[in-house]
C-alpha cells in the first residue's frame, strides 16, 4: 500500500506494487514474498483486478456488488464480483468497446457500443443480441420512463432505439455536425447533448424538440486561460434537477445551473488536456474531473482544491465507487487503479477492513512517497553545479523542476557550503527574536471607537508579559493586533453603552474601575499633544502601590456595588412605569369612523359575519349549501362526466326588470287565448257556445 498525501488529505493506493505471474508456484511465490519486502507488503484487493494490454472503461453495478471493466487486446469485458473478491467471468468480443451501461440492478443486462458502429446487448447467460447504428457512435444514454436508447456520434443526429418495440424510431436533428457525448437528467429525464462546436443542446424525450442551447466554448474562455483551438465538449454530468458540469477538449470544466445560460463557475486544469469524466460527491460538495494525467476534486461552490491524484500511466476512465471512498481507474497499463481516500467516506461493506488498516497506518506513520526525495528548481541546479546531472537517473523531472534524492542533496548542500548550519542557525535565532517583538504591544495610539476598552486590553497585556517574564506562561492572541476584530475598534455601531442595564449589572466596579482608566485616558491623549510633552512626564509618574491598594479596596467591596446598581435600576424601572402611566391618563379615546367604498351597500354586520363563516367553509360546503338554495344543480352526462349549472345573484334592477318581462309575458298570453281556443274546439268539432 503507497501513501501520498496532499492539502492533507490521505489517499491510499491499493493496486500498487508488484504483480506476480499466473505461472509462478505457490512455493514460489511464498519464496518471493520471504525475499522481497515490496511483494510482502503487497495488498492484492480484488484477485486478477487487471487486463491483458490496456483497460479502457470501468464501471459499477447499480447495486454495487460487481465491478464491470472492458479492455484489450483481445477486446473482452470482465466482471468482478466484491463479495467474493474474485473474477466472476470474462467474454471477449468482436471489437473494441467505445462504453458501455449496465440497464438492471446486476449484471444481467449490458448494452455494449463497439467501434464498429455495432451495438451489442448481453444477458446474464452471455450474447443476446446484436445490431448496427447508421454512423459511428461515441456515447450513449437509456431514458428509462421510455425503453429509449440514445446514440450519438460522428452525425447530426441523435439515434433512437426503442428496446419495448425492438426498433428505430425517428432521430433528433440537431444543429451541430458531430456530437462527442450525452447525458439524461434522471430526475426530470432532460436529454444533453454535447456537440463538436463546443455547445450543449438540451432536448424534451416527450416532445422529441430542443428547449435549450448553451455556448460553452465562448465561456470557457477566461482571462487565465490560454486556448489554442475551439472548445469542445468532452465530457458531460447531470447532479440532481439543477445543476450540470460540462467539460471541454482544453480543460475546462463549467458548472452550470440550468436556469441560467452563464456558467457558475469555470475550472481550468491547467493541463490543456480533454476532461475524460466528471462526478458529483454530494457529501462533502466535491465535483471529481479528470484528464488523461490527473484527477482533480475541487469544491463546486468556490472552485478551491480539496485534493488531487496523479497515476503514473495515463487514464482513460474514472469511477467513484457510491457512499464511499474508493475509487477506481482505468489506465494505459493492464492494472487498473484502486485508491482509497477516507476523507471522502468509509470504505465499502465488502472491504471494510480498510478502515482498520488505514487508522493503523495512520498510529504508526510512515514514509510518503516523496519524503526520500527533495524538489529543486534549475536555478538550485545551478547554485549547486549538477546541472550536469540533468537527463540522468538521478534527477526526475517533474513540473517546473526535479526531484533528486534527499541523501545526495545534503552530501552535495556540505560540499558547496560547509557553513550551511552557522547560517541555519542565526536564521532560527533572529526568526525568535522577531516573533517575541511581534507579541508585544505595538499600539501607540488610541483608536476612535471603545478607547476605554482598548486601554483595558493593553493593561491585560502588559501584566501578561510581565508573567510571561517570570514564568512560562502560554502566550494568547490578542485582540487589538488581530484583523477580525479591528472593526470594533473602528465602528461607531460597536461602542460600548455603559448606560445600558446589562453593562451595569455585569460591571459592579465600572464606576470605580473607569474613573481611574478615565484619568489614564485623559493623560494619554494628552501625552498624543505634541505642546503638552512636558507635561506627560510628570503626570504618567504614579506609584504602583495605589493602583494595586484601590484595586484591592475594589474588590472587597463589590457585593455592595452589585445591590447598589440594582436598587438604582428598580428606582429608574418605577419612574418610568408612571411616567407612561401618566401619559396614558391625558390621552383621551375618540371613536373611530369607517368609511364605504364607493359601489358598495352597507346592509348589516350580520351579513359580513355570514359572508365571512360561507368564506372559511370549503368548497364541498360551499355547494351543498348552494345546492340546497336552488342556486346549483350537479349532473352526469353521458360519457361519465360532471356537469355543473349555477345561477348568479341578480340585482335589484335586474330582477324589477325580470318581473316586468314576466307580467308582460302573461298579459299577452291572455290576449292570444281566445283565438286558440276557438281553433281547438273547430278542430274537435264541437259546436260554438
Amino acid at each position: 500500500m503507497q501513501v501520498s498525501s496532499l492539502n492533507e488529505v490521505k489517499i491510499y493506493s491499493l493496486s500498487c506494487g508488484k504483480s506476480l505471474p499466473e505461472w509462478l508456484s505457490d512455493r514460489k511465490k511464498r519464496a518471493l514474498q520471504k525475499k522481497d519486502v515490496d511483494v510482502r507488503r503487497r495488498i492484492e484487493l480484488i484477485q486478477d483486478f487487471e487486463m491483458p494490454t490496456v483497460c479502457t472503461t470501468i464501471k459499477v453495478s447499480k447495486d454495487g456488488q460487481y465491478i464491470l471493466a472492458t479492455g484489450t487486446y483481445k477486446p473482452r469485458v470482465r466482471c468482478y464480483d466484491t463479495y467474493q473478491l474474485s473474477l466472476k467471468f470474462e467474454r471477449c468480443l468482436d471489437s473494441e468497446v467505445v462504453t458501455f451501461e449496465t440497464l438492471s440492478d446486476d449484471y444481467s443486462k449490458i448494452v455494449f457500443l463497439h467501434n464498429d458502429r455495432y451495438i451489442e446487448f448481453h444477458s446474464q447467460s452471455g450474447f443476446y443480441y446484436k445490431t448496427r447504428i447508421p454512423k459511428f457512435g461515441r456515447d450513449f444514454s437509456y431514458h428509462y420512463p421510455s425503453c429509449d436508447l440514445y446514440f450519438v456520434g460522428a452525425s447530426s443526429e441523435v439515434y433512437r432505439l426503442n428496446l419495448e418495440q425492438g426498433r428505430y424510431l425517428n432521430p433528433l436533428q440537431t444543429d451541430a455536425a458531430e456530437n462527442n457525448v450525452c447525458d439524461i437528467n434522471s430526475v426530470h429525464g432532460l436529454f444533453a447533448t454535447g456537440t463538436v462546436e463546443g455547445r450543449v443542446e438540451c432536448w424534451d424525450p416527450r416532445v422529441r424538440s430542443r428547449v435549450g442551447l448553451l455556448d460553452c466554448a465562448l465561456s470557457s474562455v477566461t482571462a487565465d486561460s490560454e486556448v489554442n483551438s475551439l472548445p469542445t465538449i468532452s465530457a458531460l454530468k447531470f447532479n440532481g434537477a439543477l445543476t450540470m458540469a460540462v467539460g471541454t477538449s482544453t480543460g475546462q470544466v463549467l458548472l452550470y445551473d440550468l436556469r441560467s445560460d452563464k456558467p457558475l463557475l469555470v475550472k481550468d486544469h491547467q493541463y490543456g488536456l480533454p476532461i475524460k469524466s466528471v462526478h458529483f460527491q454530494n457529501s462533502l460538495d466535491l465535483i471529481l474531473s479528470a484528464d488523461s494525467r490527473i484527477i482533480k476534486m475541487w469544491n463546486k461552490n468556490s472552485g478551491k482544491i480539496f485534493t488531487s491524484l496523479e497515476p503514473e500511466h495515463d487514464i482513460n476512465d474514472v469511477c467513484l465507487y457510491p457512499n464511499s471512498g474508493m475509487l477506481l481507474t482505468a489506465n494505459e497499463t493492464p492494472k487498473m487503479g484502486i485508491y482509497y481516500i477516507p476523507v471522502l467516506g468509509p470504505a465499502p461493506r465488502w472491504c471494510s477492513f480498510l478502515d482498520n488498516l488505514t487508522e493503523e497506518l495512520e498510529e504508526n506513520p510512515e514514509s510518503t512517497v516523496y519524503d526520500d526525495y527533495k524538489f529543486v528548481t534549475r536555478k538550485d541546479l545551478e547554485n549547486l553545479g549538477l546541472t550536469h546531472l540533468i537527463g540522468s537517473p538521478f534527477l526526475r523531472a517533474y513540473m517546473h523542476g526535479f526531484f533528486m534524492d534527499i541523501r545526495l542533496y545534503h552530501k552535495v548542500k556540505l560540499m558547496v557550503n560547509p557553513f550551511a548550519y552557522e547560517e541555519y542557525r542565526k536564521d532560527k535565532i533572529r526568526q525568535k527574536i522577531e516573533e517575541t517583538r511581534a507579541q508585544r504591544v505595538q499600539l501607540k495610539k488610541l483608536p476612535k471607537v471603545n478607547k476605554e476598552l482598548a486601554l483595558k486590553l493593553i493593561e491585560e497585556e502588559e501584566e501578561k508579559q510581565r508573567a510571561t517574564w517570570k514564568k512560562k506562561v502560554k502566550n494568547l492572541p490578542n485582540i487589538l493586533t488581530d484583523d477580525r476584530f479591528k472593526v470594533m475598534f473602528e465602528n461607531p455601531d460597536f461602542q460600548v453603552d455603559e448606560e445600558s442595564e446589562e453593562f451595569r449589572l455585569l460591571n459592579p466596579l465600572v464606576s470605580k474601575i473607569s474613573e481611574k482608566r478615565k484619568k489614564k485616558l485623559r493623560l494619554l491623549e494628552q501625552q498624543e499633544a505634541p505642546q503638552k510633552v512636558e507635561e506627560e512626564e510628570e503626570l504618567e509618574g504614579r506609584p504602583s502601590d495605589a493602583e494595586s491598594s484601590e484595586s484591592s479596596d475594589d474588590e472587597k467591596g463589590w457585593v455592595d456595588e452589585v445591590r447598589k446598581q440594582r436598587r438604582l435600576l428598580q428606582q429608574e424601572e418605577r419612574a418610568r412605569r408612571q411616567e407612561r402611566l401618566r401619559e396614558d391618563q391625558q390621552t383621551v379615546l375618540r371613536p373611530q369612523f369607517y368609511e364605504i367604498k364607493a359601489g358598495e351597500e352597507f346592509r348589516s354586520f350580520k351579513d359580513s359575519a355570514t359572508r365571512q363563516r360561507l368564506r372559511n367553509k370549503t368548497l364541498e360546503d360551499r355547494l351543498k349549501l348552494e345546492a340546497k338554495n336552488g342556486t346549483l344543480s350537479v349532473s352526469d352526462t353521458t360519457v361519465g362526466s360532471k356537469q355543473l349549472t349555477f345561477t348568479l345573484k341578480r340585482s335589484e334592477q335586474q330582477k324589477q326588470q325580470q318581473a316586468a318581462e314576466k307580467m308582460h309575458r302573461q298579459e299577452r298570453k291572455a290576449l292570444r287565448r281566445p283565438a286558440g281556443h276557438l281553433k281547438s274546439r273547430r278542430k274537435r268539432g264541437r259546436p260554438f257556445p
